[in-house]
């Protein structure tokens, strides 16, 4: 468990999910955590609900403070934040910033040229410990400040910045397209004459066994699929389907579709 002091500015559905994560997973006790936010009733729920402490000022937080999570919209007044935490907290203080869209660049011009800043891009796969964040970190932050808080919520790749927008289209969206694809499947049991229970689980359960499959034999995609598909089979029938379907290249306008408006985004 980190000693580290985290202060959260803004205690929306991100931050709240971050906070359910390292406090359950005990990476992160509750009294170590501080949330400010403008709307009352919110931090009310959060402390009620996770016992972070929401009673006390900005400027005492953030003197206390080890990591400065960022977690406001982009258009909020990143200015005025930046000036409090200039004026308030240590010096040694990293800012991990979760807005979207806002560069390490334009975050060092309202938090300090010379502050340890990351930028992170969270999944929202942070209750199950699975799935990636994208981190990139500036040249006075190092892994070590923030490594075990971000495993907490998941796991990390460190990535350039410039990769940030291909992460977040890719890896950060990727459930979209997985959930995408198990109500389809569940949806072709039920088309077939199965039951919606019966396919749903069935669809759960091959999902889970598949991505299985691939990490405990480390074979290709394609390897498994050469095992699975007898000549002139029902599996190869079905494939044949697919492919005349243009799956793969829906799939794959789709990311580039999401990672398009990621840039398009940071650029507003």
């Amino acid at each position: 468990m980190t000693k580290k002091q985290i202060h959260f500015i803004g205690g929306g559905q991100m931050a709240e999910a971050i906070i359910r994560a390292i406090v359950t997973n005990q990476t992160v006790s509750a009294d170590q955590i501080s949330v400010a936010d403008i709307n009352e009733a919110r931090l009310q729920f959060l402390s009620e609900t996770y016992g972070v402490k929401t009673d006390g000022s900005q400027e005492s937080y953030l003197a206390d403070a080890d990591l400065i999570v960022i977690a406001v919209r982009p258009q909020d007044n990143l200015a005025a934040l930046g000036q409090a935490v200039q004026q308030f907290a240590a010096p040694t203080a990293a800012i991990v910033s979760i807005v979207a869209g806002v560069t390490i660049e334009k975050l060092a011009g309202f938090f300090g040229e010379e502050r340890a800043i990351i930028r992170v891009i969270p999944n929202t796969l942070t209750d199950t410990g699975y799935g990636y964040s994208g981190v990139a970190l500036n040249a006075y932050s190092t892994k070590d400040q923030v490594d075990e808080f971000l495993n907490g919520f998941g796991k990390v790749q460190y990535i350039d910045e410039s990769l940030i927008d291909i992460f977040t289209g890719y890896g950060v969206a990727g459930p979209n397209y997985i959930y995408y694809f198990i109500e389809s499947l569940a949806d072709a049991g039920v088309l077939a004459g199965l039951s919606r229970d019966q396919a749903w689980k069935v669809a759960l359960e091959n999902v889970a066994g598949s991505v299985a499959m691939l990490q405990q034999t480390g074979l290709h995609p394609r390897q498994l699929l050469d095992i699975n598909n007898s000549a002139g089979g029902v599996g190869i029938h079905a494939l044949y389907e697919l492919n005349n379907s243009d799956f793969a290249a829906g799939l794959q306008r789709s990311v580039l579709a999401a990672v398009k408006r990621t840039t398009e985004l940071g650029e507003d």
